[in-house]
């Protein structure tokens, strides 16, 4: 019980107040009701908008950019539209018209086997190179720039240099055939030599793109696992195929998807190679890949109908891929139990 305090003056003080208990001191006080003014409306509405404009450049950006292309290259694929002339229905009559055109199929068989002579080699020595950097050597930094290079160059750049060493009449390709004993190569009217030439400019640009992917998911490994991999007594080698190669197995196959995406679209290294017959993809076609093709349609006769058409054809191509893709890592992760 508190007791009064006799004071200096002869008077007594009133009686101090018991201490805080604990629960009072962990009591907070009671907010306010919130308001039903206008600055609690617009606290309320930009708490609840604010994500909503954050994310809207994007979809505005997509919407105008991505979105409304796709749908108009599909109307327009049901028409028939010739460059300032006004769009007349056909239905599917664009898409019959490429299943009986020779130059569809010629143009769709080009774009696989360039796709498959570039994007095979590429992936195998982008795998080599990114386990050789994956050692301790000297100047690894300075060889991980190094295989980015041909990355970081422009594909007109790129494309008119390997012009120029496979030149028919005076390319270095064909001198140093030369003293080994082999006869030129016309590399740009013939069919294979045109299109493993073509291969040989993506190739050298994407190799090192994709090492270093193959880099960054190798240095994820665990070590452990290589560890116990030398106990057993395994090589180099067969640590790579054992240990390295299931454990980036996941990235394996996403390189290889999007390196079939990217021969699919195939369209600066070709066009700039055959110089003025490059649209048409040389004299006989003999390297017009879809994009060409699409291309020669849409700006060349002027058919935007049928162009449009050969664009929802590669979309329904990539579709496909990635639904392959799909199947695949499901068919691993069932495999491996998880």
């Amino acid at each position: 019980m508190a007791t009064s305090v006799q004071a200096a003056d002869g008077g007594t003080s009133p009686p101090s107040p018991p201490p805080p208990s604990s629960a009072s001191r962990n009591k907070r006080p009671n907010r306010p009701p919130a308001g039903t003014g206008w600055r609690s409306r617009l606290y309320r509405w930009d708490l609840k908008a604010t994500p909503y404009a954050f994310i809207a450049p994007f979809f505005l950006t997509f919407g105008a950019f991505g979105l409304f292309p796709l749908i108009h290259t599909g109307w327009l694929s049901l028409h028939r539209v010739e460059l300032g002339g006004e769009a007349e229905w056909r239905g599917f009559d664009n898409y019959t018209a490429l299943w009986d055109s020779d130059f569809f199929w010629n143009a769709l068989a080009n774009t696989f086997t360039i796709g498959v002579i570039s994007t095979v080699p590429q992936l195998l020595m982008a795998l080599g190179l990114a386990h050789l950097l994956n050692y301790k050597l000297r100047g690894r930094g300075f060889f991980r720039v190094a295989v980015l290079a041909p990355y970081a160059t422009s594909i007109a750049a790129a494309t008119l240099v390997f012009a120029q060493l496979f030149n028919s009449d005076y390319g270095l390709i064909n001198t140093v055939l030369g003293w080994v004993g082999f006869e030129p190569v016309d590399w740009e009217s013939s069919k294979w030599p045109a299109q493993i030439a073509i291969s040989a400019i993506v190739t050298w640009r994407w190799t090192g793109y994709n090492a270093l992917i193959y880099l960054a998911a190798m240095q994820a490994v665990p070590q452990d696992l290589y560890e116990a991999a030398s106990l057993d007594g395994a090589s180099r080698w067969r640590q790579f195929v054992s240990v390295t190669i299931p454990s980036i197995r996941p990235t394996i196959l996403f390189t290889i998807v999007v390196s079939t995406i990217g021969a699919t679209q195939l369209f600066g290294e070709p066009m700039l190679f055959g110089g003025s017959l490059g649209v048409s993809g040389g004299s006989g076609n003999q390297f017009q890949t879809l994009s060409l093709l699409m291309y020669e349609k849409g700006w060349v006769t002027g058919a935007l109908g049928q162009a449009s058409a050969i664009a929802w054809v590669m979309l329904l191509l990539l579709l496909l891929i990635g639904a392959l893709r799909l199947l695949l890592a499901r068919a691993g992760r069932k495999k491996q139990g998880v």
